[in-house]
Protein backbone atom coordinates (compact mmCIF):
# COMPACT_ATOMS: atom_id res chain seq x y z
CA UNK A 1 0.00 0.00 0.00
CA UNK A 2 1.66 3.28 -0.75
CA UNK A 3 2.84 5.23 2.04
CA UNK A 4 0.02 8.09 1.21
CA UNK A 5 -2.93 5.47 2.14
CA UNK A 6 -1.36 4.79 5.78
CA UNK A 7 -1.45 8.17 6.50
CA UNK A 8 -4.50 8.61 9.05
CA UNK A 9 -5.69 11.82 7.10
CA UNK A 10 -7.26 9.78 4.85
CA UNK A 11 -10.32 7.15 5.30
CA UNK A 12 -11.82 4.97 3.04
CA UNK A 13 -15.48 5.88 1.37
CA UNK A 14 -16.95 4.03 -0.68
CA UNK A 15 -14.31 1.96 -1.79
CA UNK A 16 -11.88 4.52 -2.06
CA UNK A 17 -9.17 6.18 -0.04
CA UNK A 18 -10.38 10.23 0.67
CA UNK A 19 -8.85 12.97 2.43
CA UNK A 20 -10.94 13.11 5.94
CA UNK A 21 -10.78 16.88 5.56
CA UNK A 22 -12.62 17.01 2.05
CA UNK A 23 -15.07 14.62 3.55
CA UNK A 24 -15.58 16.36 6.69
CA UNK A 25 -16.01 19.71 4.27
CA UNK A 26 -18.95 17.54 2.48
CA UNK A 27 -20.59 16.70 5.25
CA UNK A 28 -20.83 20.32 6.87
CA UNK A 29 -21.97 21.43 3.14
CA UNK A 30 -24.80 18.68 3.26
CA UNK A 31 -25.48 19.99 6.71
CA UNK A 32 -25.89 23.34 5.63
CA UNK A 33 -27.79 22.37 2.58
CA UNK A 34 -30.04 20.78 4.65
CA UNK A 35 -30.97 23.52 7.19
CA UNK A 36 -31.56 25.78 4.61
CA UNK A 37 -33.96 23.92 2.47
CA UNK A 38 -35.48 23.10 5.78
CA UNK A 39 -35.28 26.67 6.52
CA UNK A 40 -37.06 27.43 3.10
CA UNK A 41 -39.32 25.33 3.27
CA UNK A 42 -40.52 26.41 6.75
CA UNK A 43 -40.79 29.62 5.50
CA UNK A 44 -43.00 28.52 2.33
CA UNK A 45 -45.48 26.78 4.94
CA UNK A 46 -45.62 29.77 6.76
CA UNK A 47 -46.14 32.06 3.72
CA UNK A 48 -48.77 29.58 2.06
CA UNK A 49 -50.72 29.71 5.81
CA UNK A 50 -50.56 33.27 6.05
CA UNK A 51 -51.79 33.66 2.34
CA UNK A 52 -54.59 31.38 2.82
CA UNK A 53 -55.62 33.24 5.95
CA UNK A 54 -56.20 36.38 3.99
CA UNK A 55 -58.84 34.64 1.91
CA UNK A 56 -62.00 35.66 4.27
CA UNK A 57 -61.18 39.11 4.50
CA UNK A 58 -60.36 38.90 0.42
CA UNK A 59 -63.98 37.45 0.32
CA UNK A 60 -65.23 40.43 2.42
CA UNK A 61 -63.50 42.85 0.20
CA UNK A 62 -65.95 41.28 -2.79
CA UNK A 63 -68.90 41.87 -0.87
CA UNK A 64 -67.85 45.47 -0.09
CA UNK A 65 -67.79 46.24 -3.63
CA UNK A 66 -71.05 44.28 -4.52
CA UNK A 67 -72.51 46.90 -1.49
CA UNK A 68 -70.24 50.17 -3.31
CA UNK A 69 -71.79 49.31 -6.84
CA UNK A 70 -75.60 48.50 -5.39
CA UNK A 71 -75.54 51.78 -3.82
CA UNK A 72 -73.21 53.84 -6.31
CA UNK A 73 -70.88 54.63 -3.57
CA UNK A 74 -67.51 55.80 -4.33
CA UNK A 75 -64.37 54.88 -2.23
CA UNK A 76 -60.92 56.23 -2.80
CA UNK A 77 -58.18 54.19 -0.43
CA UNK A 78 -54.87 56.19 -0.20
CA UNK A 79 -51.54 54.48 0.40
CA UNK A 80 -48.82 56.50 1.77
CA UNK A 81 -45.31 55.75 3.51
CA UNK A 82 -42.19 55.14 3.43
CA UNK A 83 -40.19 53.29 0.27
CA UNK A 84 -40.27 49.79 1.37
CA UNK A 85 -42.86 50.11 4.15
CA UNK A 86 -45.17 47.61 1.85
CA UNK A 87 -47.42 49.37 0.61
CA UNK A 88 -47.35 47.53 -3.21
CA UNK A 89 -47.77 44.37 -1.58
CA UNK A 90 -50.77 45.36 0.22
CA UNK A 91 -52.62 47.12 -2.34
CA UNK A 92 -52.09 43.36 -4.20
CA UNK A 93 -53.53 41.41 -1.32
CA UNK A 94 -56.40 44.03 -1.21
CA UNK A 95 -57.53 43.89 -4.93
CA UNK A 96 -56.51 40.05 -5.53
CA UNK A 97 -59.61 38.84 -5.52
CA UNK A 98 -62.08 42.17 -6.51
CA UNK A 99 -64.11 42.85 -9.62
CA UNK A 100 -61.62 44.29 -12.44
CA UNK A 101 -64.54 46.26 -13.63
CA UNK A 102 -65.21 48.20 -10.32
CA UNK A 103 -61.61 49.19 -9.26
CA UNK A 104 -58.36 50.75 -10.37
CA UNK A 105 -54.69 51.29 -8.93
CA UNK A 106 -53.18 54.72 -9.57
CA UNK A 107 -49.72 55.39 -9.57
CA UNK A 108 -48.88 58.63 -11.09
CA UNK A 109 -45.70 59.02 -12.04
CA UNK A 110 -44.17 62.60 -12.35
CA UNK A 111 -46.22 65.77 -14.00
CA UNK A 112 -45.86 66.95 -17.49
CA UNK A 113 -44.92 70.52 -18.14
CA UNK A 114 -48.78 71.15 -18.90
CA UNK A 115 -49.99 69.47 -15.70
CA UNK A 116 -47.19 71.34 -13.65
CA UNK A 117 -49.43 74.79 -14.32
CA UNK A 118 -52.77 73.31 -13.69
CA UNK A 119 -54.55 73.46 -10.71
CA UNK A 120 -52.20 70.51 -8.09
CA UNK A 121 -55.23 68.67 -7.92
CA UNK A 122 -56.23 68.47 -11.29
CA UNK A 123 -54.42 65.06 -12.34
CA UNK A 124 -55.74 63.28 -9.18
CA UNK A 125 -59.43 64.14 -9.25
CA UNK A 126 -58.76 63.06 -13.27
CA UNK A 127 -58.39 59.41 -11.84
CA UNK A 128 -61.12 59.55 -9.18
CA UNK A 129 -63.63 56.78 -8.94
CA UNK A 130 -67.07 57.07 -10.17
CA UNK A 131 -70.35 55.73 -8.87
CA UNK A 132 -69.42 52.42 -7.33
CA UNK A 133 -65.98 52.02 -8.13
CA UNK A 134 -63.11 52.02 -5.57
CA UNK A 135 -59.89 53.60 -6.95
CA UNK A 136 -56.83 52.35 -4.76
CA UNK A 137 -53.82 55.76 -5.20
CA UNK A 138 -50.47 54.22 -4.63
CA UNK A 139 -48.97 57.28 -3.21
CA UNK A 140 -51.40 60.48 -3.81
CA UNK A 141 -51.18 63.85 -3.50
CA UNK A 142 -49.78 64.00 -0.14
CA UNK A 143 -46.45 63.96 -2.02
CA UNK A 144 -46.76 67.11 -2.28
CA UNK A 145 -46.52 67.35 1.58
CA UNK A 146 -43.65 64.61 2.02
CA UNK A 147 -41.10 64.03 -1.05
CA UNK A 148 -41.66 67.25 -2.73
CA UNK A 149 -40.49 69.62 -0.32
CA UNK A 150 -37.66 67.46 0.60
CA UNK A 151 -36.17 67.00 -2.68
CA UNK A 152 -37.17 70.76 -3.77
CA UNK A 153 -39.66 69.77 -6.34
CA UNK A 154 -42.38 72.24 -5.38
CA UNK A 155 -41.58 75.44 -3.45
CA UNK A 156 -42.27 76.32 -0.03
CA UNK A 157 -45.30 78.75 -1.43
CA UNK A 158 -46.21 75.30 -3.09
CA UNK A 159 -46.27 73.28 -0.09
CA UNK A 160 -47.80 76.02 2.05
CA UNK A 161 -50.93 76.33 -0.35
CA UNK A 162 -51.43 72.58 -0.43
CA UNK A 163 -50.99 72.08 3.18
CA UNK A 164 -53.96 75.12 3.45
CA UNK A 165 -55.99 73.80 0.86
CA UNK A 166 -55.95 69.98 1.10
CA UNK A 167 -58.55 69.73 4.10
CA UNK A 168 -61.24 72.21 2.36
CA UNK A 169 -60.71 69.56 -0.65
CA UNK A 170 -60.82 66.46 1.22
CA UNK A 171 -63.61 68.00 3.71
CA UNK A 172 -65.53 68.35 0.07
CA UNK A 173 -64.60 65.59 -1.43
CA UNK A 174 -66.48 63.26 1.97
CA UNK A 175 -69.24 65.44 2.31
CA UNK A 176 -70.22 65.01 -1.37
CA UNK A 177 -70.61 61.12 -0.57
CA UNK A 178 -66.97 59.96 -1.15
CA UNK A 179 -65.81 57.15 1.42
CA UNK A 180 -62.25 58.19 2.15
CA UNK A 181 -59.51 55.99 3.49
CA UNK A 182 -56.03 57.44 3.86
CA UNK A 183 -53.28 55.01 5.36
CA UNK A 184 -49.80 55.51 6.17
CA UNK A 185 -47.46 52.79 6.23
CA UNK A 186 -44.98 53.06 8.98
CA UNK A 187 -41.85 51.28 9.23
CA UNK A 188 -38.73 51.66 10.92
CA UNK A 189 -35.50 52.48 9.79
CA UNK A 190 -33.52 49.25 10.41
CA UNK A 191 -36.39 47.69 8.45
CA UNK A 192 -36.14 49.83 5.33
CA UNK A 193 -32.51 49.13 5.25
CA UNK A 194 -32.93 45.37 5.12
CA UNK A 195 -35.32 45.59 2.72
CA UNK A 196 -33.09 48.10 0.51
CA UNK A 197 -30.55 45.02 0.90
CA UNK A 198 -32.80 42.81 -0.21
CA UNK A 199 -33.76 44.95 -3.47
CA UNK A 200 -30.27 45.42 -4.80
CA UNK A 201 -29.46 41.72 -4.36
CA UNK A 202 -32.85 40.27 -5.59
CA UNK A 203 -33.30 40.45 -9.26
CA UNK A 204 -36.74 40.34 -9.00
CA UNK A 205 -36.78 43.00 -7.11
CA UNK A 206 -34.21 45.43 -8.35
CA UNK A 207 -36.60 47.00 -9.96
CA UNK A 208 -38.21 48.90 -7.59
CA UNK A 209 -34.56 50.83 -6.38
CA UNK A 210 -35.06 54.16 -7.49
CA UNK A 211 -33.12 57.62 -6.57
CA UNK A 212 -35.00 58.45 -4.19
CA UNK A 213 -34.53 55.25 -2.31
CA UNK A 214 -30.81 55.84 -2.54
CA UNK A 215 -31.16 58.93 -0.05
CA UNK A 216 -33.73 57.30 2.24
CA UNK A 217 -31.70 56.44 5.08
CA UNK A 218 -29.49 59.64 4.76
CA UNK A 219 -33.04 61.69 4.69
CA UNK A 220 -34.64 59.75 7.52
CA UNK A 221 -34.72 62.52 9.69
CA UNK A 222 -36.16 64.99 7.45
CA UNK A 223 -38.85 62.26 6.17
CA UNK A 224 -39.71 62.18 9.66
CA UNK A 225 -40.51 65.53 10.62
CA UNK A 226 -42.99 65.90 7.01
CA UNK A 227 -44.40 62.94 8.12
CA UNK A 228 -45.50 64.69 11.53
CA UNK A 229 -46.13 67.93 9.72
CA UNK A 230 -48.57 65.85 7.24
CA UNK A 231 -50.65 64.18 9.95
CA UNK A 232 -50.56 67.17 12.38
CA UNK A 233 -51.88 69.57 9.67
CA UNK A 234 -54.15 67.29 7.94
CA UNK A 235 -55.38 64.93 10.00
CA UNK A 236 -59.15 65.46 10.35
CA UNK A 237 -62.51 63.98 11.43
CA UNK A 238 -63.61 64.23 7.95
CA UNK A 239 -60.67 62.69 6.83
CA UNK A 240 -58.38 61.03 9.61
CA UNK A 241 -55.11 59.13 9.08
CA UNK A 242 -54.79 55.51 10.19
CA UNK A 243 -51.21 54.51 10.95
CA UNK A 244 -50.27 50.98 10.04
CA UNK A 245 -47.21 49.65 11.15
CA UNK A 246 -45.45 47.83 8.81
CA UNK A 247 -42.48 45.69 9.96
CA UNK A 248 -44.68 42.43 9.60
CA UNK A 249 -45.39 42.18 6.38
CA UNK A 250 -48.11 40.02 6.84
CA UNK A 251 -49.88 41.74 10.28
CA UNK A 252 -49.99 44.88 7.97
CA UNK A 253 -51.60 43.57 5.51
CA UNK A 254 -54.39 41.77 7.24
CA UNK A 255 -54.90 44.67 9.16
CA UNK A 256 -55.10 46.92 6.48
CA UNK A 257 -57.70 44.90 5.23
CA UNK A 258 -60.30 44.86 9.05
CA UNK A 259 -59.42 49.07 8.64
CA UNK A 260 -60.78 49.13 4.95
CA UNK A 261 -63.67 47.24 5.77
CA UNK A 262 -64.93 48.80 8.91
CA UNK A 263 -64.89 52.10 7.40
CA UNK A 264 -68.29 50.45 4.71
CA UNK A 265 -71.66 50.25 5.92
CA UNK A 266 -72.19 46.86 4.17
CA UNK A 267 -73.44 43.71 5.53
CA UNK A 268 -70.77 41.25 6.27
CA UNK A 269 -70.63 38.31 4.63
CA UNK A 270 -69.06 36.12 7.23
CA UNK A 271 -70.04 37.40 10.73
CA UNK A 272 -67.91 35.51 12.87
CA UNK A 273 -64.90 37.04 11.23
CA UNK A 274 -62.64 38.95 13.64
CA UNK A 275 -62.63 42.56 12.43
CA UNK A 276 -61.30 44.15 15.03
CA UNK A 277 -57.51 45.75 13.87
CA UNK A 278 -54.44 44.95 16.49
CA UNK A 279 -53.78 47.86 18.42
CA UNK A 280 -50.24 47.37 18.48
CA UNK A 281 -50.42 47.33 14.10
CA UNK A 282 -53.80 50.29 13.85
CA UNK A 283 -53.19 53.66 15.53
CA UNK A 284 -54.91 56.35 15.10
CA UNK A 285 -53.05 59.75 13.79
CA UNK A 286 -54.14 61.68 16.87
CA UNK A 287 -51.97 58.83 18.36
CA UNK A 288 -49.19 58.86 16.39
CA UNK A 289 -49.17 62.20 16.88
CA UNK A 290 -48.73 61.55 20.84
CA UNK A 291 -46.37 59.18 20.62
CA UNK A 292 -44.09 61.27 17.62
CA UNK A 293 -44.39 64.02 20.34
CA UNK A 294 -43.31 62.07 23.14
CA UNK A 295 -40.02 60.93 21.12
CA UNK A 296 -39.08 64.49 20.81
CA UNK A 297 -39.61 65.41 24.44
CA UNK A 298 -36.75 62.04 25.44
CA UNK A 299 -34.46 62.39 22.30
CA UNK A 300 -34.96 66.03 21.24
CA UNK A 301 -36.02 65.33 17.50
CA UNK A 302 -38.61 62.96 15.99
CA UNK A 303 -37.34 59.58 15.25
CA UNK A 304 -39.94 57.49 13.94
Amino acid sequence: MPDELKNPEFVEYRGQQVKLSELLNDYRDMRHKLAQSKSENRSAVIRRRQEKSLKPYQAELIRMQQYLEQTKTRMIIVFEGRDAAGKGGTIRRVSRYMNEKRYRIVALGKPTEEQRHQWFFQRYVAQFPTGGEVVLFDRSWYNRAVVEPIFGFCSEQEYQNFMYGVVGFEKDLVRQGTILVKLYFSVTKDEQSRRFERRKTDPLRQWKLSEIDAQAQDRWDEFTRQKYEMIKRTHTSNAPWTIIRSNNKYRARINAMKTILNAVPYERFNKELDFVPDPEIVISGARELEIMEAQAIREGRFTG
